[in-house]
């Protein structure tokens, strides 16, 4: 399979070099040349397999010159370090309510789906080009991504890793996790802005003609572990996948019965894994768009406007405090026919004005609806979940709980729901303690034992241990100061 780039299909790529470029040369994302199929005989494959295996299938299907087998060896490598047997438990609520749990990993987030797996892809592709240059990932993270990504990549043999995040733009848990991350070949930097004037910088960084040539010179090349890096997004795939497999496993739905998906997104490269799936042919009937008081998403699938002209919300979802949704770029050049002239004019007015508007009519977006929570909602529905079903949420997959409880009260939709969790509850342990005991407090470490005590819900020990671990990254730079943080990081280059 080729791939191309939303904003010039006649650009190809291979799938080994979509994943060592992360960007495409023009600026825009690299996509697949078209979707495969999951056939019958498929589907019956994957209904007897270990998760590993569904992941080695799935991926299988887009990465030629990756055989089954290489793939099922670094899934299983990437996956033994989770919790239990399985990564993605699929936990029953209700009857037709689901909660997927993505955050038995490493760094208790959603992000070690793929990025446990990532610098497998990485350096194998990078064997297979013929590649003997050292790669950078660069990373922009509103939360989550940073941390899983610098466990990933950290101490790999040929990388270097910089992350930047918003200095106060993150959870003090997630600050914690990536201040004090281990490994010899690990940057950090906080950055006085939010995600996104961190992620437009990144971006910047990854198309300007001097850095690209100053890192050459010193045979470095740059590429992503952000969900605009297709070695990211295409593992996340296949959890969409296997959900509907354990279902149909458990009895739970018939086999070709459509079920739908409820996710908390900001950055949308989560949801876009699930439309993925959907045009593989796995039988959905709703992708429903959870947006938090950031509600730039839910605005565009509601009315085709998208304008990031608005206030800024720094919530206690803040992997969701986002205004640029990359992973948008994609879905818009899959619905417009492929039009990469199109996109590229939508992406010029977004860049020019801040601005851009569809026509939704003209659109094939049926299967996406659009919900939004504010703060008070999320405290509500963090509150019911542990009252009413004994769930303990972290604020972002309670986004996504608020956003389906209305949409259900309101459509009266009985179609078999899974809520995609994205983040252990502990990681946001101030706000959810509060919100379902009544209370106020405001250290990070006794919100952590007092959750553990008022809800038995059971605390990972990374968590546990993050207090004792020394601080070894103290760097805050200004929004425009990206560019030499990365030559003082990686070249050892001072003003």
């Amino acid at each position: 399979m080729k791939y191309v780039s939303t904003r010039d299909r006649m650009r190809t790529y291979t799938a080994a070099e979509a994943i060592v470029k992360g960007i495409s040369d023009d600026g825009g994302l690299i996509v697949p040349s078209s979707f495969p199929v999951l056939d019958e005989a498929k589907f019956d494959a994957l209904l007897g397999m270990d998760y590993p295996e569904r992941a080695a299938s799935v991926l299988s299907e887009y990465l030629d010159g990756f055989s089954f087998e290489e793939l099922l060896d670094y899934a299983n490598r990437a996956y033994s370090r989770f919790d239990g047997d399985d990564p993605c438990p699929l936990v029953k609520v209700d009857d037709g309510l689901f909660m997927l749990e993505l955050w038995h990993g490493p760094t208790y987030a959603f992000k070690d789906m793929a990025l446990t797996l990532l610098p497998y892809l990485m350096v194998a592709s990078k064997r297979k080009l013929g590649d003997e240059s050292k790669t950078l990932i660069l990373v922009a993270t509103s939360g989550d991504t940073g941390k899983a990504a610098l466990e990933g990549f950290r101490d790999v043999e040929g990388t270097e890793i910089v992350v930047f995040y918003p200095v106060d733009g993150v959870s003090a848990m997630q600050k914690r996790q990536m201040i004090t991350q281990q490994g010899e070949n690990v940057h950090v930097a906080g950055i006085k802005g939010n995600f996104d004037d961190a992620q437009t910088a990144v971006k910047r960084v990854f198309t300007d003609a001097e850095v690209i040539a100053k890192l050459k010179e010193h045979g470095i090349e740059m590429s992503s572990a952000n969900s605009i890096n297709w070695g990211r997004l295409a593992p996340q795939i296949a959890y969409y996948i296997s959900a509907y497999c354990d279902l149909v496993n458990a009895g739970e739905i018939s086999r070709g019965e459509k079920i739908n998906f409820v996710v908390p997104t900001g950055n949308f490269g989560n949801i876009l894994a699930g439309y993925y799936a959907y045009r593989m042919g796995l039988p959905v009937h709703k992708l429903i768009v959870a947006s938090n008081a950031n509600n730039i998403l839910s605005d565009f699938f509601n009315t085709g406007k998208y304008d990031v002209n608005r206030k800024f919300f720094k919530t206690m979802s803040p992997s969701m405090d986002i205004l640029v949704s990359s992973n948008l770029e994609r879905l818009i050049f899959e619905v417009t026919g492929r039009d990469s002239a199109k996109v590229r004019k939508i992406y010029d007015d977004l860049k020019k004005d801040g601005r851009f508007e569809l026509d939704m009519s003209e659109l094939d977006l049926d299967v996406f609806e659009a919900g939004w929570a504010d703060e008070e909602d999320t405290r509500e529905a963090m509150f019911n979940f542990f009252d009413l079903d004994d769930v303990v949420l972290d604020p972002h997959t309670a986004v996504a709980a608020s956003v389906y409880s209305e949409y259900a009260d309101e459509t009266e939709d009985e179609t078999t729901s899974v809520i995609v969790s994205t983040a252990s509850p502990y990681k946001f342990a101030c706000d959810v303690y509060n919100a379902i005991a009544g209370a106020k407090e405001k250290d990070p470490d006794k919100a952590v034992m007092k959750l553990h005590a008022f809800t038995a819900a059971e605390c990972p020990d990374g968590i546990l241990a993050l207090n004792s671990l020394p601080v070894r990254h103290t760097s805050v730079i200004e929004r425009d100061g990206v560019k030499q943080a990365v030559y003082d990081f990686v070249l050892g280059e001072e003003k």
